[in-house]
């Protein structure tokens, strides 16, 4: 039997590279998806000939889907384990002052650049689109369930008010995985979200990490904590895990406000289910 295959995006530096490195040690071979190709190559040649490195730009459906069939193809046709890891801050500041503001030749207002949104949601969306293809299609080289893994935020529980898309992004990943989660697991493949509190990775202006308080740092390991939560139950899934200094969080949807609101979330899926 192949060993098990994953993919991991952003996975030249940070969050990503640890969650890759976690799982070559796990007997994983391991794609490292990254955009920057030199800290990516380095991440993949580090661990050895286990590791793959593809230059991927998640916000393009076209080079991910690219990603996807080179990495099934290279794995021996089977693919295990996905970590939509990838994200950006806002690229363009919904505040900005009026001389930031441009019109084009028709005088129409030009649109906001919401590249941020197709990196940290989008790009999710299809991965798991894509994932899905790949497992079903895995079951010959030993594979054929899959375990899915987005990044969220801690953002995507509370809010950020210098990045409204990237915290719009991140609660859309906690709805995402709520929603696809239990189903996506009748068929095995589960889907589940970290949402880390401030890490230090590049997505950090430095500036920021000369004057914050260490004791309000989140180490590596705890987001491979909740990697291997996910690893360790085939059954758990739809699951938001909060990470803070050195503990993870299993966060629950709000309480219902009242039965009716209940009696939808719980007792009306029958009803969706036929209508859809």
């Amino acid at each position: 039997m192949s060993k098990p295959v994953a993919i991991v995006t952003g996975a030249g530096s940070g969050i990503g590279l640890a969650v890759a490195t976690h799982l070559h040690s796990k007997d994983y071979r391991v794609v490292i998806a990254d955009l920057n190709p030199t800290t990516g190559s380095a991440a993949a040649k580090e661990l050895g000939p286990d590791a793959l490195f593809i230059q991927a730009d998640v916000a393009s459906y076209t080079s991910q889907a690219r990603l996807f069939k080179q990495a099934y193809e290279w794995g021996g046709n089977r693919l295990d384990f996905c970590h939509a890891n990838a994200g950006i801050d806002d690229r363009q500041l919904l505040y900005d002052g009026m001389e930031k503001e441009e019109v084009d030749a028709e005088g129409l207002v030009m649109p906001l650049n919401t590249k941020s949104m197709q990196v940290n949601l989008e790009a999710v969306i299809q991965g798991l689109w894509l994932f899905k293809y790949y497992v079903r299609r895995s079951k010959e080289a030993g594979g054929g369930t899959g375990k899915f893994v987005a990044t969220s935020s801690s953002a995507g529980l509370y809010f950020m008010t210098q990045n409204p898309q990237y915290t719009a992004s991140k609660y859309g990943v906690v709805g995402f995985v709520r929603s696809a989660g239990p189903v996506m697991v009748k068929e095995g493949i589960t889907v589940n979200a970290i949402c880390p509190g401030f890490i230090p990775t590049n997505l950090c202006p430095p500036q920021i990490l000369k004057v914050w308080p260490k004791k309000h740092i989140t180490p590596l390991s705890t987001a491979l904590k909740a990697i291997d939560a996910f690893l360790g139950d085939d059954t758990m899934t739809g699951e938001t895990v909060e990470l803070s200094q050195e503990n993870i969080y299993f966060r629950k949807c709000l309480d219902w406000v009242n039965d009716s609101q209940k009696w939808i979330g719980t007792q009306s899926q029958s009803i969706w289910d036929e209508a859809y």
